[in-house]
């Protein structure tokens, strides 16, 4: 078994005993092997990041055998600078849910646990597929684990919730079915995306498959005026499902731009960028704005997720190196600045059992280390320098200033609404004397806690004063995908 079928198939396994003979009676063993499934998980992608060639565009690790014959459906994984960091850091955030929800789950804790394993593997099969249809097995199935964690362990309104969040995803999802059919027809009987890079396609073809797989991508991200189901979705969620959702599955969407639409769709992808950049800078100024009067603290960083995807999506459309290399940035450091966000709300939900941010005040007083983690991540939602916030953000204003500069100008105002609202959210909840009894009987955080937000203040400062390896990765692939997507595949 290669290198990335371990990654896949070492949660999935973990997870599916899990649920087979995991019981609430030993609990606590349940635990113990969750996170020795994810630890190993974690392992098991260490050898792809010493081993990955710099240098090289081409997809490494390859595994390739068939699938179902008949219609040449392959079994078909592999990594480029595109999708390699997306892999080690979902077996990242899935070892900090686990440890993240030791205590405040107690009930079906085998169910919930084997779910995020499941759910884990499923998430790095997407990033590590290179055929269609196999692509689209895994892209779907993480809908499943994720509506159970949602419907089972959420809050009072969960099952509207887990429907909203199926049915939104899942109805984008059949355009996107439509398009790979018609791209298999269209290749003489093939699945494989890399021939489908080389398809020649006219310009209606080329846009009616971009459109195809916008409905699936623009959701998922999602993209203005996609984004409705978020919030609601973020706000029933547990804390460990708010957290990977934020973390890993939004940007299962931006990543398939990457790698179905811009490629496979050149033409149409430069034709319509301007409705791209468009819709992002929406999400930017409008979403931003909108996050500023929420009393929610789970819906103020859900909003605030989709103005910061919206800098993904726009770095992506710009069509120059800083602006797609800054949207791939992005996407992996608001995977650890919005996963250690929502696990933050959940520290307090535990305690005081109220997201409202009127139930706080002066936090600071009774919690004064944790008040110094969540003061941290605050401050990189903000963008600022040094954090892993700042990095991607500021390399897409400034691919966007190379690009147009009143659209460069439009997309550094998210630095202005990001601090106000992530500020002034931070200054009622934790600054000023104490608000409540609550507040006066808060204990704060012990070892375990400790560890996980320690753990990711680590990688948000690492990856901010030293944001090289991730672009060294990144970089020759960019390149080259630019070529690619500069060049008319009109027949």
């Amino acid at each position: 078994m290669g290198l990335l079928s371990l990654a896949i198939w070492t949660p999935i396994i973990f997870g599916v005993l899990l649920l087979a003979f995991g019981k609430d009676s030993c609990a606590r063993g349940v635990r113990w092997v969750a996170l020795i499934g994810s630890i190993l998980g974690l392992l098991v992608t260490v050898p792809l990041i010493t081993g990955f060639d710099t240098t090289s565009a081409n997809m490494q690790f390859v595994e390739k055998f068939m699938w179902i014959e008949r219609f040449s459906i392959q079994y078909h994984l592999g990594l480029d600078g595109l999708s390699m960091w997306f892999v080690p850091l979902t077996a990242f955030i899935t070892v900090i849910v686990v440890l993240a929800s030791w205590e405040n789950i107690t009930e079906r804790v085998n169910q919930y646990m084997g779910a995020f394993l499941v759910l884990s593997g499923l998430m790095i099969g997407v990033f590590c597929a290179l055929d269609g249809l196999l692509f689209y097995v895994f892209f779907e199935a993480t809908l499943i684990p994720m509506y159970l964690i949602i419907g089972i362990w959420g809050g009072p309104n969960k099952i509207y919730a887990a429907f909203k969040f199926f049915l939104y995803t899942l109805l984008g999802s059949l355009l996107t079915l439509v398009a790979i059919i018609y791209l298999y027809n269209q290749s003489g009987g093939s699945f494989d995306i890399l021939t489908w890079h080389k398809l020649p396609l006219g310009m209606l073809p080329q846009t009616l498959v971009f459109f195809a797989f916008f409905a699936a991508f623009a959701v998922k991200v999602p993209m203005f005026p996609f984004h409705t189901w978020l919030p609601d979705v973020h706000v029933e969620a547990p804390t460990g499902g708010s957290a990977v959702l934020a973390a890993i599955m939004l940007k299962l969407g931006a990543y398939g731009f990457l790698r179905f639409s811009m490629p496979i769709a050149p033409d149409a992808a430069r034709e319509y960028a301007w409705l791209m950049i468009a819709l992002s800078l929406i999400a930017v100024v409008y979403v931003g704005m909108v996050a500023l009067v929420q009393k929610d603290m789970k819906k103020l960083v859900a909003y605030s997720s989709v103005a910061h995807m919206g800098f993904v999506t726009l770095g992506f459309f710009i069509f120059n190196d800083l602006g797609v290399s800054g949207g791939i940035v992005q996407m992996i450091a608001h995977g650890f600045v919005s996963g250690a966000m929502f696990l933050c709300i959940g520290v307090l939900y535990d305690r005081v059992h109220s997201r409202e941010i009127a139930a706080y005040g002066g936090v600071v007083n009774t919690m004064p280390k944790f008040a110094a983690f969540a003061l941290l991540f605050a401050m990189a939602n903000c963008g600022l320098p040094a954090t892993a916030g700042f990095v991607g953000e500021w390399m897409v204003i400034l691919g966007a200033v190379q690009f147009n500069f009143w659209v460069g100008l439009l997309a550094a105002t998210a630095l202005i609404f990001g601090a106000a609202y992530t500020l002034w959210m931070y200054k009622r909840v934790y600054l000023g004397p104490i608000g409540n009894d609550n507040v006066k009987n808060l204990d704060d955080i012990g070892c375990r806690e400790f560890l996980v937000l320690g753990i990711l203040a680590i990688a948000v400062l690492a990856m901010g004063i030293y944001p090289k390896p991730f672009t060294d990765v990144m970089d020759p692939s960019v390149t080259e995908l630019l070529k690619h997507v500069a060049q008319s595949k009109l027949p």
